[in-house]
């Protein structure tokens, strides 16, 4: 018995621990609603790949309380964050069937459902924080993007950002020879393909859950995305350089499925769409400002930032003009012809 009571004593005070050991922290506490959806008419289901603490993906949320606010609880948009409902491609099958209403898609992953939505994506087009204001405030040149998703059963509500893209490496890659040594991992999207085929760089295409473990075994020795995410998602711990390239800006597109938007009651109909380009727009001003601190945060963390020299950057424009034919073709050549126009500097 003596025996028998001092095993119970042991587990009574090794339970409690082994307990809370179970009890993983919820990431989006801090964004639960402060309202009880529960009484909803209407539930818009709304997913993405990416961590609300990127004030790109974060509008989410926004769009979440104002929507409800603004419909009277009649509609709830149910945000769901960090790949909740799967990859990119999973959702955006998801999308075009209905199971999901809505997603913030990448701009790389959006270019797969219409080459319309690759125009985002083609370098040196829409490059600066500047243009991209342009692009959307220009009806000439956005509403053609906008509805390019169309026959696919889907409309572009808007978008926000992540920033502008440049090359997060584990060695300094200060010009072209350095990055001709370094296997950058890139999206599986068609016009990044295209495009490092033209700038005659090794690269791998990999799913963005296998790039932290394939840069510490030295698998990919660069990473082409935004200095945004990297620093977020601590890839800068492993990759301590990043290259400017400012090659084109990271796009998080709203994709809503029609069928359902049209289901959807008039009014209702009219304060999503109203709501998500009013946020979208506020967020975009969000993401200068996030892109700003994310590269102070690097820096001061110890990564190092450099630039290509004009004579490099102006190779990599060079050797961008096949790709500009080829998807030209694919999209409209009058459609990239009135974009490449309307935001000349």
């Amino acid at each position: 018995m003596k025996k028998l009571s001092v095993i119970l004593l042991m587990l009574s005070l090794c339970l409690p621990p082994l307990a809370l050991a179970g009890q993983k922290k919820n990431p989006l506490e801090a964004w639960k609603p402060k309202f009880d959806p529960s009484g909803a008419k209407y539930t818009y289901l709304l997913s993405t790949v990416a961590h609300p603490v990127i004030e790109g993906a974060a509008v989410g949320y926004r769009i979440r309380d104002k929507v409800w606010e603004k419909s009277g609880g009649q509609l709830y948009v149910d945000f769901r964050p960090l790949g909740q409902m799967g990859g990119e491609k999973d959702v955006i099958s998801k999308l075009k069937m209905g199971a999901i209403q809505g997603m913030l898609s990448s701009s790389v992953a959006a270019a797969n459902i219409s080459d319309v939505l690759g125009v985002v994506n083609l370098p040196f087009v829409i490059d600066t924080f500047d243009k991209l204001d342009s692009f959307r405030a220009t009806p000439e040149i956005w509403e053609p993007f906008a509805n390019g998703a169309q026959k696919q059963g889907i409309l572009v509500a808007d978008f926000t950002g992540y920033g502008p893209y440049g090359w997060a490496t584990t060695s300094p890659v200060a010009n072209l020879k350095d990055a001709k040594s370094t296997n950058f991992r890139i999206a599986q999207a068609p016009v990044n393909t295209d495009v490092y085929k033209e700038w005659k760089l090794k690269f791998t295409v990999m799913p963005w859950p296998d790039v932290p473990q394939a840069l510490q075994t030295g698998v990919i020795s660069g990473l082409d995305h935004t200095a945004i995410v990297c620093n977020i998602s601590k890839k800068f711990t492993i990759a301590k350089y990043f290259t400017e390239l400012n090659y084109t800006q990271g796009l998080y597109v709203h994709l809503i499925n029609r069928r359902w938007l049209k289901k959807l009651p008039k009014d209702l109909q009219e304060v999503l769409i109203s709501v998500i380009e009013e946020e979208s727009a506020k967020t975009r001003k969000l993401t200068r400002k996030q892109y700003e601190e994310e590269v102070a945060n690097a820096k001061e963390s110890g990564v190092t930032f450099l630039k290509l020299s004009d004579e490099d950057t102006a190779e990599l424009k060079k050797g961008t003009e096949q790709v500009l034919d080829k998807w030209g073709k694919k999209i409209g050549p009058d459609y990239l012809k009135a974009v490449q126009d309307n935001l000349k500097s």
